[in-house]
């Protein structure tokens, strides 16, 4: 990756994040005198494609998004949102901190995104939105693990926001995603971890080739009004630990089977928290 090639990419990503503020600034001042616009899935599911164009990611999709499903999936990477949010009208929970984040908190919270707040207890409130969004044709997804990982694991799934599941009916869709380099081994370079900035992660994304994803989308698991949370849990991850076991050379670590460090969360849900505040 030349330094002309790596500068070029990062004033396009500028000028889209200036996109995402005008954007944003629109659809605010359209909920001031009337409802929020309905094109609003549409257009975020156009700049995740545009952003995951601009950095240049090859995406291969195996299976479809299935509609009136909960998503559900692995983390590795911020960059899970645009990759997933381009092939789908998603909306996306985030840990109530990432509110606060230049720019991308209020870029995010004018999308849509729902914060997860610490201690609160207002699960039927998020289950009232997940059906609403359900009826409109779009969907919802969450990262149970909590955290980030190094992408060669997937860590235990908190059975909480399960209850999302139970509490509407509505089937659950693991979805499985894996960065790959140009030769095929796992790309150690994208995982977000530790304490490490967005922006020094991005930058070091920008001076190197762009990764490979592969995102498979799993058959849904219906869900009966006998299924434990836990038992939901255990089950999507299993899922998904298997797709990614199938799919690598490398070994895919289960925390059942040996210790694997928890890591600080990134673009995710915070274990401790099932509530919700509503940022649309």
């Amino acid at each position: 990756m030349t330094l002309a090639s790596s500068a070029w990419r990062a004033l396009s990503i500028l000028a889209h994040l200036g996109s995402a503020a005008a954007l944003a600034l629109w659809i605010r001042a359209i909920t001031r005198i009337a409802a929020r616009p309905r094109w609003v899935p549409r257009v975020m599911r156009w700049w995740h494609a545009r952003l995951c164009a601009i950095l240049d990611l090859q995406v291969s999709i195996h299976g479809r998004l299935e509609p009136g499903c909960l998503l559900v999936g692995n983390h590795v990477s911020w960059l899970d949102i645009p990759v997933i949010g381009a092939h789908g009208e998603v909306s996306f929970l985030a840990k109530s901190e990432v509110r606060g984040w230049p720019l991308i908190g209020w870029l995010a919270e004018t999308a849509g995104t729902l914060f997860i707040v610490r201690g609160a207890h207002r699960i039927q409130t998020l289950a009232a939105r997940l059906s609403e969004q359900i009826s409109q044709g779009h969907t919802m997804m969450i990262f149970p693990e909590g955290t980030t990982s190094d992408g060669a694991s997937v860590l235990r799934f908190h059975p909480r926001l399960f209850a999302l599941a139970v509490e509407t009916g509505v089937a659950i869709q693991p979805i499985a995603i894996r960065y790959r380099s140009a030769d095929g081994e796992l790309d150690t370079r994208v995982p977000f971890l530790g304490e490490e900035t967005l922006l020094a992660h991005l930058m070091r994304l920008l001076r190197h080739p762009a990764p490979r994803v592969e995102l498979h989308l799993l058959p849904p698991q219906p869900v009966n009004a006998v299924d434990r949370r836990d038992q939901l849990a255990e089950r999507a991850r299993r899922a998904i630990l298997a797709r990614l076991r199938a799919e690598t050379r490398e070994r895919v670590v289960d925390p059942g089977d040996a210790e694997v460090p928890r890591l600080t969360p990134a673009l995710s849900t915070s274990p401790e928290s099932i509530g919700v505040t509503d940022a649309s």
